[in-house]
């Protein structure tokens, strides 16, 4: 197979891959159908496109593809005339779009995020609407999206089936809500824009640390979002915190594709004009005076990206910041951040009192950052042996090339390696 094949193959999955879908369930009403069919038809492009040439339109081949597989899988299963026919009727001439013009009174102008308020049904749990609609319009595999909510891969799995059943048993349509009914999706919208920004910025497993066309879509998106809901400052908020995060993508890896630690970054390296924009963004966002999660992270993020130096970082307010980002996110991971902050702003042994007891609660066992963590604070205390057992065991838990060589190295300068 030629690389261009494999470049069109690749560069259609990220474009067409929620479409094919999207249209699928809308026709069948069966998600696993929808997915399976949209897998078949990506396959089929990797038999044909190098024989036959790759098509002028590949969104239309692969969701006419797709129908076909649909049209043959229901045959076999005999569940009834009227079904087929439904499917049978989507026409393989023009591009396949999964909504008709007059039914979307939603006001949102781009297609991938109308399909992502469609995915995102407040009947379905808030962690249940991200995971389905990274699973099926994102493409992140199930272990992925497991990685990202700190599950293990059969238990997201079983997640993912119970949703579906879900939407199957109440009937649940698949279709772009008006207008009015945005705001009560919006939550769900913003968690899969910032796990898919996650995914892109730092990749839960494999030998890329960094996939920029993931974290690019996701800010395109908080782009086109942050402009549709002016008055969502959440919605901006996100936007402003991967503005911030992506500023230093080109400082975070070096010439050896080896992780780069925050505070030993090339700071002429960061992006200037998306710290500025994200900034600027963060500050139209407090001004409405309804603080959230998204806004406490960017200014976070903000302390980080406008201080000249490393050594300017004002610690002690990131980890007052920390403190209000917990009583929105009760959560370990964001514990285990503050630990960090309050070790750098008190030093380390006020961190390592707040990272054992995150570590005493259990929740958070498996998670690589964990003993990372406690074994970077035993290490700026001088304890290089107890540190090495801690580096240790984050290099067996660690999912990505990049991370593992860091913690190696980590490892090696104690001493212990």
């Amino acid at each position: 197979m030629s690389n261009d094949v494999k470049a069109a193959v690749d560069a259609a999955f990220r474009e067409e891959w929620g479409r094919v879908v999207a249209t699928l369930i809308r026709v069948t009403g069966d998600w696993d159908l929808a997915e399976e069919c949209a897998q078949d038809a990506f396959a089929m492009a990797l038999q044909r496109w190098p024989r036959d040439g790759i098509p002028g339109r590949p969104g239309a081949w692969l969701t006419t593809a797709a129908r076909n597989r649909a049209i043959d899988v229901l045959r076999r299963r005999t569940v009834g005339a009227v079904k087929l026919r439904e499917v049978a009727a989507m026409s393989a001439d023009p591009e396949p779009s999964p909504f008709a013009p007059e039914t979307d009174h939603s006001g949102v102008p781009d297609d991938r995020l109308r399909l992502m308020f469609t995915c995102c049904h407040p009947a379905l749990s808030l962690e249940a609407r991200v995971a389905l609609t990274l699973r099926t319009l994102a493409g992140l595999t199930t272990a992925e999206i497991a990685r990202a909510f700190l599950a293990s891969e059969p238990t997201m799995a079983k997640r993912l089936v119970r949703a579906k059943q879900k939407i199957q048993r109440a009937g649940i349509p698949y279709r772009i809500p008006p207008a009015h009914l945005l705001p009560e999706r919006l939550p769900g919208v913003l968690g899969v824009l910032y796990l898919l920004f996650n995914e892109g910025y730092s990749a839960t497993a494999g030998a890329d640390l960094i996939r920029h066309g993931l974290s690019a879509e996701a800010i395109r998106l908080g782009r086109v979002l942050d402009r549709l809901m002016p008055s969502e400052p959440e919605a901006a908020g996100l936007l402003a915190l991967m503005l911030m995060h992506d500023s230093r993508r080109a400082a975070r890896l070096d010439a050896s594709g080896d992780l780069v630690p925050l505070e030993e970054q090339d700071r002429g390296l960061w992006d200037a004009a998306s710290i500025g924009e994200g900034v600027l963004v963060l500050e139209a966002a407090l001004r409405h005076g309804q603080p959230g999660p998204y806004q406490v992270q960017a200014a976070i993020a903000a302390c980080h990206v406008t201080a000249a130096r490393a050594a300017d970082t004002d610690w002690t307010q990131i980890a007052g910041l920390y403190g209000q980002l917990a009583r929105f996110l009760p959560t370990p991971v964001v514990e285990l951040n503050r630990a960090v902050a309050v070790g750098m702003a008190e030093g380390p042994e006020a961190g390592l009192a707040l990272v054992a007891a995150v570590e005493a609660e259990g929740k958070l066992t498996g998670y690589y950052l964990l003993p990372a963590t406690k074994a970077d604070l035993l290490r700026r205390l001088g304890r290089g042996g107890d540190a090495a057992v801690c580096y240790r065991e984050a290099l067996e838990l660690a999912s990505t090339d990049a991370e593992r060589r860091y913690l190696s190295r980590r490892l090696a300068e104690t001493g212990s390696g």
